[in-house]
């Protein structure tokens, strides 16, 4: 049985990651670019979202007792496969996954424009990964 106290807890950081994104980001792609403390904040609370929602698919998975997945986007796969979250919920994030290994990598240096799409128009399908997970543990927990 997944540990709904633990789960909370992470998407309740996950929470506070978006808002710092929202709150970081400057109003368009060149502003991004120009300022290398917003770059900075961005992309690392960005990278952490992503990551969360990997730590989040890894509990479940392995609480449940499913076949681990093989890497952090594979978990997302995982979690669609057993209809916790929506294929194209899944999908987003394996692209998301990407942005997160440049950014705690280093690969190529970061992008602003694809930073500021991510941290833009890129944040509904982890708002709504957050959402799914939480409505899936919830009708687990549901009596009936």
């Amino acid at each position: 049985m997944v540990n709904a106290d633990l789960v909370a807890a992470k998407l309740a950081e996950l929470a506070t990651r978006l808002a710092q994104v929202r709150r970081h980001v400057p109003g368009t792609a060149a502003e991004l670019a120009a300022s290398n403390d917003a770059l900075d904040l961005v992309s690392f609370n960005l990278m952490l979202a992503v990551q969360v929602c990997a730590d989040v698919s890894s509990h479940v998975i392995a609480d449940e007792g499913w076949t681990l997945a093989r890497s952090l986007a594979e978990g997302f796969d995982r979690l669609a496969e057993h209809g916790v979250i929506e294929p194209d919920v899944a999908a987003s994030l394996r692209k998301a996954v990407k942005v997160r290994n440049i950014v705690a990598h280093g690969y190529a240096g970061i992008d602003a424009e694809h930073l500021y799409a991510g941290a833009t128009a890129g944040l509904g399908p982890i708002e709504a990964f957050a959402a799914q997970v939480s409505a899936w543990i919830a009708k687990r927990a549901a009596p009936g």
